[in-house]
């Protein structure tokens, strides 16, 4: 057997490199005109080189096709040359349907005009005004939700993050705050420029001005002053979780809506993107996004429950450790998380299966859960024990979960892995509410043992953007319509 040289790879990867490089222009300018690319549900924008070809790569080893920068280079060129109004467009998917067309003859011109046909020269905007946001809080997820929010300014007619509101913490809190959100030790440096503006006390951030509020409580600011209006409060301290509490926000001038960053309580709805988001209507004016390990499992729950009716099962969370542990023993008022975060497996108790029965009544009585919180800063793993109602194979479940991950309204939720070496810092900065992990999985009869990698931070605060788009009204025609799409 011949051994490959370096002409048979060499040549093929830099051709593929050249016209992922050419995409990053393309992407920039489809993406100002809010007319946002992805492949196979991965966004495109704001990626390098490098990134946009593993992404292909994924693309590949998931869902079994031939897909390479060679196919998709043409769709991108083709549908960057049409007068487009904002829409989603899934450039790998489209590339892979003009594939499956062959014979059509249609040129790449020619089939993109037709697949996009209902969004040519239609320039509705997402929302009829730009929407003012707040982040009441500025801590982890606080200041995640805020490069989320900048990267996705767009053209500055979507969610706009105005105002952050905090508690003064020294003479130059400003400069503090700014630094914590331009390095992060997990999640790396802020993808853009940062300015301090300390004589108006704001953060420029890509161009984004950002005003800092300090305030002892809600109802005290005064939004308007700063010329927001009919603001969405994210409040992400966790300090209140009921209505009367939560309240106090809408009590201050200029805010109107509160989206809350853990579980809500009383009749507050919890919502996870992609399986409730439905249940939101234009009257409430408190919402939770319930929790990180809420946020992975049900997506994964949901579908197999739709599938293979779940009997009854056992989720055990390996969750990384968080800032409400001790990183020294010292005094804790919940057993055992007084002791030292970095150096223990600390067994701790979780509300996720009680607050899966609140989003998945159907599964009442039959979930139980515990929670071992672990030495490491961020990424945790789900591991779901289930009895199912009907016998199944390890090839059906990973086929029906790759597909799910692909081709479902669970497709922003649900990601899935076959990589046999993945480990949970390999999972930083992964934007699905959960990754299956499809090598780990164990099917017997009617058991079935999935293991759910989920990022605690930000595959969480990606959730909490898809929230507060949903309640803002956001919403994007979806090209191309997947004809294989799965609904739950």
């Amino acid at each position: 057997m011949a051994l490959p040289s370096l002409d048979d790879y060499f040549p093929d990867w830099k051709e593929r490199e050249a016209l992922a490089e050419a995409m990053i222009p393309l992407i920039g300018r489809l993406y100002r005109k809010n007319v946002v690319t992805y492949c196979y549900g991965r966004a495109l924008y704001n990626q390098s080189v490098t990134q946009i070809m593993k992404t292909h790569r994924y693309v590949r080893q998931i869902a079994k096709n031939e897909l390479s920068e060679f196919e998709s280079f043409p769709i991108l060129e083709a549908i960057a040359e049409l007068d487009l109004g904002p829409s989603h467009i899934d450039v790998g998917k489209l590339a892979t349907k003009y594939m499956e067309q062959a014979d059509s003859g249609l040129s790449p011109n020619d089939f993109v005009q037709a697949e996009c046909a209902a969004v040519i020269s239609r320039h509705v905007p997402p929302i009829p005004e730009p929407q003012d946001i707040v982040l009441y809080g500025f801590g982890r997820i606080g200041r995640l939700l805020a490069r989320l929010l900048v990267e996705k300014t767009g053209s500055g007619h979507q969610l706009r993050l105005r105002a952050i509101v905090v508690r003064k913490g020294s003479d130059n809190d400003l400069i503090k705050r700014a630094s914590l959100l331009r390095r992060d030790s997990v999640h790396g440096s802020f993808q853009g420029t940062l300015r301090v503006d300390e004589e108006n006390s704001c953060i420029i951030a890509n161009g984004n001005v950002i005003h800092v509020i300090y305030a002892g409580s809600p109802a005290e600011v005064d939004y308007e002053a700063f010329g927001i209006n009919n603001a969405i409060v994210i409040d992400n301290t966790g300090a209140w979780r009921d209505a009367d509490g939560l309240g106090e926000h809408l009590k201050a001038k200029g805010a109107s809506r509160v989206v809350l960053t853990a579980p809500g309580k009383g009749a507050i709805k919890n919502i996870v993107s992609g399986v409730n988001s439905h249940q939101m209507e234009p009257s409430d004016d408190i919402i939770a996004a319930a929790s990180c390990t809420t946020n992975a499992i049900v997506p994964v729950l949901k579908a197999m429950n739709e599938e293979y009716e779940i009997e009854h099962g056992h989720m055990e969370t390996v969750h990384a450790y968080t800032n409400d542990q001790n990183l020294i023993d010292n005094y804790h008022k919940k057993n055992r998380r007084g002791r030292g975060a970095p150096l223990n497996m600390v067994i701790t108790e979780t509300g996720a299966s009680s607050a899966v029965v609140r989003l998945l009544p159907e599964l009442e009585g039959k979930l139980t859960g515990n929670a071992i919180r672990v030495p490491t800063p961020n990424v945790s793993l789900a591991i779901l024990n289930l009895t199912l109602g009907r016998s199944t194979t390890l090839d059906e479940v990973s086929d029906y979960l790759r597909t799910v991950s692909l081709h479902s309204e669970l497709q922003r939720q649900i990601d899935f892995t076959t990589s046999p070496d993945i480990v949970s810092s390999d999972l930083v900065g992964n934007r699905h509410a959960c990754i299956l992990d499809g090598e780990a999985t164990i099917v017997n009869d009617n058991r079935a043992v999935l293991y759910v990698w989920y990022d605690n931070e930000f595959g969480y605060a990606c959730q909490v953007i898809r929230v507060v788009q949903k309640m803002s009204g956001i919403s994007y025609p979806l090209i191309p319509q997947d004809e294989n799409r799965m609904g739950f």
